[in-house]
């Protein structure tokens, strides 16, 4: 993804959602993401990046397993969880950062 850069630092926390297609979680935490940004607006960016078609990103983030979210800000990585997650544990977490 090459505006990756750009949008982790522009201002607002990002939420990068780490997920392959066949990931049964993953699948059921979009749907979630979706009530997340529903939630927030635009004082969040929300942003999939799926590894096996971007898998130097996800070794540059370490990451392991899938789903994994990580939120940034200006950049730098502020939060990061790996399963499952709910709405409102989410969304605390974004608020938390902003």
């Amino acid at each position: 993804m090459s505006d990756f850069n750009a949008i982790i630092n522009d201002g607002k926390p990002t939420l990068v959602d780490f997920f392959a297609t066949w990931c049964g979680p993953c699948r059921m935490q979009a749907p979630i993401l979706e009530e997340v940004k529903k939630r927030l607006g635009d004082k969040v960016n929300i942003i999939k990046i799926d590894i096996d078609q971007n898998e130097a990103l996800a070794q540059q983030y370490n990451v392991r397993s899938v789903p994994t979210l990580i939120i940034f800000k200006d950049g730098t990585p502020m939060w990061r969880q790996a399963g499952l997650h709910q709405a409102d544990d989410i969304e605390r977490a974004l608020t938390t950062v902003m």
